[in-house]
């Protein structure tokens, strides 16, 4: 009964119109002050020990770093490193997009400011081209996904959060899933680009090719820096996160010299507002997850679906109908907050690894922002292609379908997932 009231009260205030970080702080605080007898105190000592996770500070640092390289130009420099790559094939440029789109992502740790950063460059060329725009769109809202799958990703930082599983190993996991994707996506790509016969490119020389790497390599080399420190234990994804939030402005400002000093202010600002949006979100949901905790919803749910006789099949489906609907209505970051505390000690309960339910999430939030009507990546794209959000919606179909399908797979096939960080962790 607790837990409808509190769901219902929540689901109230949303339809309000509120931002979900106000709507779960106020849900907590009427539910905490009129049903139960909780001093007010605990309540504020939990709002800051919410924060007190050394976890939490990578967000920051990561954020900070993808808009040094969004202001950057590293953007291009892959984007022309990924044409000289693959250029040539059927959709050359379209494909440079997905291949831009994943090697951004293993830089930036987020989905908006990857299709942002690649799309509003791709974008332009490829109409220029002559691809259709809805073409261009489907492939570069869906690319930019890969984002928050790829490591490093911030949703992936929100899930350790939520239910303290290693940051490292989630890390470690997206890789193969992540290239998977990037694979799937692009077969898609070369698939209609053939089928409709859309144009090709000049085939570039080994030269040009490394000319375009050599451009490309710093902003590579992050990569190297942030995954190959974790790998070997010289740093924690926390510092790796600050290490790359310092190695992003040193290549920005200094090397590239594409970002002024001037600009540094605005990205600061810019930076600084959107994890301040984040850790407000974060606050707020641990809150939440508190007086589910406290209410004892979780371990009750976990009963009741146990008592169903809800193998794990059955309960894998329904967390992806339940992730893929939620995603109708809120962002990735409140859906891991809300919805990990409460699933996650069922999961575990049917021998669910910690790991592969939070790529499998991951991969569900990937899905959710393709998707009307709060997908952000559409939202992003719309603003770049001038397209209205129902056209846009029809364009990026196929790739959503393709989306769905590894879903499925990534789902039913643990391996995918924990071959990775089995081999280099152990266990």
């Amino acid at each position: 009964m607790n837990a409808l009231i509190i769901f219902v009260l929540l689901i109230v205030l949303m339809l309000t119109g509120m931002p979900i970080s106000i709507a779960l702080g106020l849900t907590v605080l009427s539910f905490l002050f009129t049903m139960t007898h909780v001093p007010v105190q605990s309540v504020a000592l939990k709002l800051f020990t919410g924060l007190e996770n050394f976890e939490i500070m990578a967000i920051p640092f990561f954020i900070l770093a993808g808009n040094f390289l969004t202001h950057g130009g590293v953007a291009r420099r892959m984007i022309n490193f990924a044409t000289s790559m693959v250029g040539h094939w059927h959709g050359g440029l379209a494909l440079a997009g997905v291949l831009a789109c994943a090697l951004f992502a293993a830089v930036s740790g987020s989905s908006p400011a990857t299709v942002v950063a690649i799309g509003s460059i791709i974008m332009p060329a490829m109409v220029r081209q002559g691809y259709p725009k809805g073409f261009g769109a489907g492939v570069i809202t869906t690319s930019g996904a890969l984002g928050i799958l790829i490591p490093p990703s911030i949703v992936m930082v929100m899930y350790s959060v939520s239910t303290n599983t290693s940051v490292g190993k989630l890390f470690m996991a997206g890789v193969i899933p992540g290239l998977m994707l990037a694979f799937f996506l692009g077969f898609t790509t070369w698939y209609r680009a053939k089928k409709f016969n859309y144009p090709r490119m000049k085939r570039a020389t080994w030269a040009e090719r490394f000319t375009a790497f050599r451009k490309s390599v710093w902003g590579l080399l992050l990569i190297v820096i942030v995954m190959g420190g974790i790998y070997t234990g010289v740093f924690t994804p926390t510092e790796a996160a600050a290490m790359s939030a310092v190695y992003a402005f040193i290549i920005a400002v200094f090397v590239y010299k594409d970002l002024s000093l001037k600009q540094i202010p605005k990205v600061l600002l810019d930076s600084a507002s959107m994890s301040a949006m984040l850790l407000y979100i974060i606050t707020n949901a641990v809150l939440f997850s508190y007086l589910m905790t406290s209410e004892n919803i979780p371990q009750t749910m976990a009963g009741w679906i146990m008592g169903q006789g809800f193998g794990t099949v059955s309960f894998l489906l329904v967390v992806n109908v339940l992730l893929l609907v939620a995603g109708n209505v809120m962002e990735p970051s409140s859906i891991v907050l809300i919805m990990a505390p409460i699933l996650f000690p069922v999961a575990t309960q049917l021998g669910i690894d910690p790991v592969h339910f939070g790529i499998m999430m991951v991969v569900n939030m990937e899905v959710g922002m393709c998707h009307p009507p709060v997908g952000l990546n559409l939202y992003v794209a719309s603003g770049i292609t001038k397209m209205g959000i129902t056209e846009l919606t029809v364009a990026v179909m196929p790739w959503l379908l393709t989306m769905l399908a590894f879903l499925g797979l990534v789902t039913y096939v643990p391996e995918i997932s924990l071959w990775l960080p089995r081999m280099l962790y152990g266990g």
